[in-house]
């Protein structure tokens, strides 16, 4: 499947509108609650999901996964407890953004409390929802995406790796090479934000080859200057890199901050987190 991106000199980035088989049924589903199951490979999987409460087949709908650490669960990332916030905070960016809540919010559990996608069966599990939720709701294929903190964000690279073209952009937060990935490297260009602290449990230097994995493949410049340089502990603050000459459609951001291993990191004094504004703003950009 092709993205078939179109840029224009004012607008973002807009894809060719894909409806999904979804978007023919003539009567909504009812708005899901409570665990949705499936098997795959022979075991019971589950994960939870959010349709806005507005949704209509008639209005193709982003579909945004959100991934938990290890540790973590489908519930928590739902309710927005142990360290996260609901669906990571982006139902309520979206509504201030957009005159309706035009995306669905899916949270798939991992097994064992984590991805370790052994023979890439967490990879096939996020497929196998993927497809699912096409074939009952109204989606935009082209506008799918994954998050992830920790366990969840090394899930999300395992997607744009071993699953090449069914994910828009993936969000990575603080994540290394942890999940298995098909042939280890990518095998075409997927749009990446990446965000990682300093003085992480997880190396950074990892997250750093990730991420140039993701510059290399879609076509994207080194930083230099001020951009090239590497925030030092200490500073108490984030610095944000949008590096330039990316193949169109295929933008790659990276934010490092002074903090360790979080998915709400907070500059020096603030009462808030910047993490969730910083990843929906990056998704939002495609339309």
């Amino acid at each position: 499947m092709g993205w078939k991106t179109i840029l224009t000199l004012a607008l973002p980035f807009v894809s060719a509108l894909t409806p999904s088989k979804g978007c023919t049924k003539t009567t909504a589903p009812a708005i899901a609650s409570g665990n949705q199951t499936l098997t795959v490979n022979a075991k019971s999987r589950w994960y939870l999901l959010n349709p806005p409460k507005s949704y209509s087949a008639a209005v193709p709908h982003r579909l945004v996964f959100t991934l938990h650490a290890m540790g973590g669960n489908a519930d928590q990332v739902r309710a927005g407890t142990g360290g996260y916030l609901p669906w990571y905070g982006f139902p309520a960016l979206d509504v201030a953004s957009e005159a309706t809540n035009n995306t669905i919010y899916v949270s798939p559990n991992g097994l064992n409390a984590g991805w370790a996608n052994t023979g890439g069966e967490d990879v096939t599990l996020i497929t196998t929802i993927r497809s699912q939720i096409l074939a009952d709701y109204c989606v935009d294929e082209d506008l799918v995406f994954s998050v992830g903190f920790s366990y969840g964000a090394s899930m999300s690279w395992a997607l744009a790796c071993g699953a090449p073209g069914l994910f828009r952009a993936v969000g990575l937060q603080s994540g290394g090479a942890m999940s298995g990935c098909a042939g280890g490297a990518l095998k075409q260009p997927t749009a990446m934000y990446g965000q990682h602290g300093v003085d992480g449990d997880l190396n950074i230097a990892s997250a750093r080859g990730i991420r140039d994995q993701f510059v290399k493949m879609n076509g994207c410049a080194a930083p230099t200057g001020d951009e090239a340089v590497v925030l030092e502990k200490g500073s108490g603050t984030h610095k944000k890199v949008e590096y330039k000459g990316c193949q169109a459609g295929f933008p790659v951001t990276w934010i490092e901050y002074d903090g360790g291993h979080t998915p709400q990191p907070k500059d020096k004094g603030a009462a808030a987190t910047w993490a969730g504004e910083e990843v929906w703003k990056f998704f939002a950009q495609f339309k």
